[in-house]
């Protein structure tokens, strides 16, 4: 079975801490990896894709400096190295526009991030499912 990386960009250090901290409880904190925004995602990708270790999922905040969530899905999904990783879209904004959006630009999934930390929780275990899907669809 291959490991389970998750690469997420949030430019909110807290959105970030209280994630790991769910993948702690849940003993899998060291699957995450963290990018500060989109461009530095799309930094890690291209380092990731060079040692031939990419991502089971790949989860983007859409409000972010420099590259935004959309623009950040936009660019995975044009890129043949990339576009068949799972993306989610992980982000406070309720808009449906937003999320037909994202939906229509490839994403797999637009989870409003969570107000508690069972939710959290809870979210944490979504995120594991996407990779397990993918390691069960790779065999």
């Amino acid at each position: 079975m291959t490991a389970k990386n998750i690469l997420l960009a949030d430019d909110d250090p807290e959105d970030k801490s209280i994630i790991q901290d769910a993948m702690e409880t849940l003993h899998s904190a060291d699957v995450m990896r963290f990018a500060d925004n989109g461009q530095h995602a799309w930094e890690l990708l291209e380092q990731y894709c060079a040692k031939d270790f990419v991502p089971c999922l790949i989860v983007l905040d859409l409000n972010m400096p420099k590259m935004n969530g959309a623009q950040t899905l936009a660019k995975i999904k044009d890129d043949s190295r990339f576009k068949n990783i799972p993306v989610i879209i992980y982000s406070t904004s309720i808009n449906p526009l937003e999320k037909e959006r994202c939906l229509s630009l490839g994403a797999h999934a637009y989870f409003t991030k969570p107000v508690s930390f069972k939710e959290s929780v809870e979210t944490a275990k979504k995120f594991l499912a996407f990779c397990e899907r993918e390691s069960l669809a790779q065999e």
